[in-house]
């Protein structure tokens, strides 16, 4: 309870440094509210695009400081990535190669009819 409580006193603190700083406490209610919104969407927004990208821009970074260290042999997540979206092709290769293009053919003919 003693954690939450200092957490709201935080945020308290926060929004009022927020408020004198930015000349807030001299909005009405409705721009206070205004202000708020925006403030909490650009947050959101921020979060929302951190989640997003960040995993990307990590992968990018270890990838550019592979390259530095060891050179261009690709031996890096884009290599493992690779090695594992190989397999997975192989996988569908031969599970297409094990039926024939007739029976796969006729097997999609009947699913359409069925559907229509």
């Amino acid at each position: 309870m003693e954690m939450a409580q200092s957490v709201a006193r935080w945020f308290r603190l926060k929004q009022y440094q927020i408020e004198v700083t930015f000349g807030v406490y001299i909005f009405t209610p409705i721009e206070k509210f205004v202000f708020w919104s925006v403030v909490f969407l650009l947050f959101s927004l921020t979060f929302i695009a951190t989640v997003l990208y960040l995993p990307q821009h990590m992968v990018f970074l270890y990838n550019r400081a592979w390259f530095y260290v060891h050179g261009d042999d690709n031996s890096g997540v884009d290599g493992v990535l690779g090695g594992l979206a190989k397999g997975a092709l192989q996988k569908t290769v031969e599970a297409l190669s094990s039926t024939s293009s007739a029976d796969g053919a006729g097997e999609t003919l009947d699913s359409i009819v069925r559907e229509l």
